[in-house]
């Protein structure tokens, strides 16, 4: 069942539209991510939908209430969402315990220390209650501003950049923390992130945005194998265009021989050049390999090193390689292309 629904809205300032003719729809308990540049409207999306900015075309509904539309603004506080920011926007003057309840005044002080301790093992932050903020890492300090805006029970959560003040490993390990913590407490989210890896590992769905509209809203699986443009497959994780000549129904001719999968996405005539799109995980390291090529930059991932590799041609093509094979800078290897799926655009000439 759909919770929102974002129906061709326009929001901006002064005489600018930030977004226009924008629309998609969030179902009960998914997580999803708005991922762009900065400057792509995501988080003025985000805004309208908390009722901090009004719509100059179109609607928002949650749970079925219309709650912005032209000359219609719901108050923030009335549309049952929460909110994680960037910066935490805890209070330094409160303990932890104190945080977590400031949206919990309602409650007895009995269900209210109920409710905080219940959040704070949720996070994984039990017996940390009497703590302030500057007495916690980067990571808790995000934990607990997750908790404080769960506490209210909200039927949305919405997390603006919520991860970035955080070092790359925190980054990762948090952002699938907290899809756990949303998907336990069958909490709907939507996060936006301009971080891909971020988007992915805890987005149910992803829409790339680009000048105020969504190019593409898909999975994760598909955003990265099924690009539905050329501006998403750039954008989408790494890979180097080359030039091939349809010869048939997915069959190419490329400077690498010809090339064949189970299917491709372009529908072009026998003859049209097109540029296919190959990945680092398209090229398999082969002692035997039919493309010979110079190491030309690498990068060290650990258990794999991300090799930028140039032909004699002066193509530029990206492989993944095991670590253990750590091949210097200047040195020729060799790889082959294996691609069950190929994917290519009209020639760019």
């Amino acid at each position: 069942m759909s919770l929102l629904k974002v129906d061709n809205i326009a929001a901006g300032y002064d005489d600018h539209n930030v977004v226009s003719e924008l629309s998609f729809h969030v179902n009960q308990g998914e997580i999803v991510s708005l991922l762009g540049a900065s400057g792509c409207g995501k988080t003025t999306v985000l805004r309208t939908i908390a009722g901090f900015e009004p719509l100059r075309e179109g609607e928002i509904l949650i749970g079925g209430a219309c709650v912005s539309a032209p000359g219609k603004l719901v108050a923030p506080e009335h549309r049952s969402i929460g909110m994680v920011f960037q910066d935490y926007a805890l209070f330094p003057h409160l303990n932890i315990a104190d945080n977590i309840a400031f949206g919990l005044r309602k409650l007895g002080s009995k269900d209210r220390r109920y409710e905080v301790n219940s959040l704070l093992s949720a996070v994984g932050l039990p017996g940390l209650g009497d703590r302030y903020p500057h007495e916690l890492s980067g990571g808790q300090q995000q934990r607990v501003a997750l908790a404080r805006a769960l506490a209210p029970r909200p039927s949305l959560l919405l997390m603006d950049e919520p991860f970035s003040n955080l070092d790359v490993e925190l980054r990762e390990r948090l952002s699938l923390e907290v899809r756990d913590i949303l998907k336990n407490q069958g909490i709907t989210g939507i996060m936006v992130t301009h971080d891909q890896h971020e988007a992915f590992a805890v987005s149910d769905k992803v829409g790339v945005m680009d000048q105020g509209s969504i190019i593409q809203w898909d999975s994760p699986y598909n955003l990265y194998h099924e690009p539905l443009t050329r501006f998403v497959a750039d954008f989408i994780g790494q890979g180097e265009f080359i030039t091939g000549t349809v010869t048939g129904p997915a069959r190419f001719e490329t400077e690498f021989g010809i090339m064949e999968s189970d299917r491709c996405d372009c529908e072009n005539a026998v003859g049209r050049k097109v540029d296919i799109l190959l990945r680092p995980d398209d090229l398999i390291p082969d002692t035997k390999g039919s493309i010979r090529a110079t190491v030309v930059e690498k990068a060290f991932k650990g258990a794999e090193i991300l090799y930028t590799l140039q032909t004699d041609e002066g193509t530029r093509l990206l492989s993944l390689f095991p670590s253990h094979r750590n091949h210097a800078m200047g040195e020729q290897v060799r790889v082959r292309v294996e691609a069950e799926h190929l994917i290519c655009f009209p020639h760019q000439g």
